[in-house]
Order: C-alpha cells, then structure tokens, then sequence
C-alpha cells in the first residue's frame, strides 16, 4: 500500500497569530527588557494587539534603549527594579495578584526567569512540573508538530514525564485540538528491559488507560520515522493511530528534543515557536537571538492559552 504525500501547509504559525489578533491583547509582564531583542519584541507584540507589556527592570536602561532603537514606549506602563533577578520576582508577584495574564522574558538568562518561576514561596508554580514546548510549521508535515520537552526537564523520570505529557495535551486541546494525539519516542518500537525510554513509553500509555493522563490519545514506543511517517508504521506492521497524525512528540530527554528541535530548524526550513507550560500563567519563553515571526507567534500560543483554558 502506498500512501499520497499530503500537500504542505506553510503558514500555520502565521494562522495563530491572526486569531490572537482578533481576540483581546493579553496583559504580559516583560522580563527584564533593556536590550534590543527583549524591547523589541515585546513593543513589536503590542502593536500587532497580541500583548499590553508591563515592562520590568532598571527604568533608566528601558529608557535609553528605547531611545537608540527610536521606540516610543510613552504609553507603557514601567515598573522600576534594580536588576534582572528583581524583575523576575516582580512578574511573579504580578501574576500571583492576577494583576498580569502572562509572563515574557526579556533580556536575561531562561534560567534565572525560571528559577523565580518555580521557588517555592514567591513563584508561581503549581501542581504539575513545568516544561517546554516548541511548535513547529514544517513543510512537509501536514499540521503543526509539537514537541517536548527541548528547554527545561534534562532527563525527566516516568512521573515528570507524565506532567509534560499532560502540559503538552492541555496545550493542544487550548489551540483548538480535540483530542492531541501524543507520539512517545524511542529509538525502536518495541518494549526492551535495557532501554527505559521504551519502559517508559509503555507506563505512560498504561497511565492513560487509566485515567492518570487525560484528554489525549498516546502510543508508544514509537521510532521518530513511525511517529511521523504512516508509510514507515505499515511497511513496519505497526498498526497505530497516532502514527503520521501526531500532534505531539514526546522526546526521551532534553537533549533528544533539543537536537530534533534544531534539526527541524536547520535542516528542514521548519518555523518554530515555544512556550513554557505548567506555571500560573503562560511563560513566553523565546531565545535572545528569536526573529520577529517565532516572538509574535509565542505571544499568539500564550494568548490562545489565556483565552481558551482548558479544565
């Protein structure tokens, strides 16, 4: 049996950010933004109607680089701190208060953003782990492709994978999709004792049958071909419905998801967005070095979060 390649869809990152459009900006505390990049987006958000920025940090850094990059941030509200760990405790606070909907880092490390995140009395953590997802727009794949966790969990146990698993569901289900289909990988389709990402693979889908992970449909363990490729899964004689339908991918470890992640970037023209999940609020949680399309398109992904919460 041989199937028909799908036709490819260009402009699904492009899609998310036309439906936050529509809807009303978000409040969103911005991190720290006293450099071109963290300003930048976050001015470059405002005026596309996706966030009003809470700017946080030193003011008279604010100040000076919205001078050299000629912005007007006039009708901004600025919230005065003495440096980057400061501004990070204070977006905390503020989303404590319900007083901002979202958080954005700026101009400092994704570390330090998340350590004010996750510490015990003065961040906003909850129940479940936090974790990362980037979404891609790859050419020749059919719809957007989730994947996790590539920034935060190095080397997650059955558990911490259960909550990102969860996040990433949630997430889905918020962007509009039903019932994710999660592809948990691994190098081979089969369970084997001296491979635990197989173990753990089979857990999780047992975990689901058994209502410990909800509102999805999982597999595994699935190789990254049969994941993505219906064609691979037959030729393979592995009867799977999430195999080439999968809306998430659930990597190993970090540096699994980081190298797919990349990978897809580099190598397959993929546009990508990413967003930290798990906290009070949605984190928009970009690199320094983020273009224009991946920064609007994680405030988009945050915005679809805040307006369409899922239970």
């Amino acid at each position: 049996m041989i199937l028909k390649e799908q036709p490819p869809v260009h402009n699904q990152l492009e899609f998310f950010i036309e439906q936050a459009v529509k809807a009303r900006p978000i409040r969103t505390a911005v991190v720290h933004p006293v450099d071109h990049n963290g300003l930048m987006g976050a001015i470059e958000a405002a005026e596309h109607n996706l966030i009003i920025p809470v700017l946080i940090g030193p003011k008279s850094k604010i100040l000076t680089t919205a001078e050299k990059l000629n912005l007007d941030i006039s009708n901004y509200e600025i919230i005065d701190v003495e440096h980057s760990h400061a501004a990070a405790e204070m977006a905390c606070e503020l989303a404590r208060q319900a007083d901002v909907e979202a958080i954005m880092k700026g101009d400092l490390g994704s570390s330090e953003l998340i350590s004010a995140v996750i510490h015990k009395t003065k961040g906003i953590r909850t129940e479940r782990r936090l974790s990362h997802v980037f979404v891609f727009d790859i050419p020749n794949y059919h719809k957007p492709l989730v994947i996790t966790d590539a920034a935060i969990n190095v080397v997650p146990n059955l558990m911490t994978k259960r909550d990102i698993v969860q996040n990433a569901i949630d997430f889905c289900r918020a962007l509009g999709v039903a019932e994710p289909k999660v592809a948990i990988l691994a190098a081979i389709e089969k369970v084997k004792p001296y491979m635990p990402s197989t173990i753990d693979a089979a857990c999780l889908c047992k975990m689901a049958d058994r209502g410990q992970i909800t509102n999805g449909l999982l597999d595994g363990p699935l190789a990254f071909d049969n994941a993505i490729s219906l064609q691979a899964a037959i030729d393979k004689h592995i009867n799977s419905p999430v195999s080439g339908d999968a809306d998430i991918l659930l990597a190993p470890d970090l540096e699994s998801a980081n190298m797919i992640a990349k990978q897809l970037i580099y190598l397959a023209d993929a546009k990508s967005a990413g967003i930290a999940l798990g906290a009070k609020v949605p984190i928009i949680l970009t690199s320094r070095s983020e273009k224009t399309l991946g920064r609007l398109a994680s405030c988009a992904l945050a915005s679809h979060m805040v307006h369409h919460p899922v239970s």
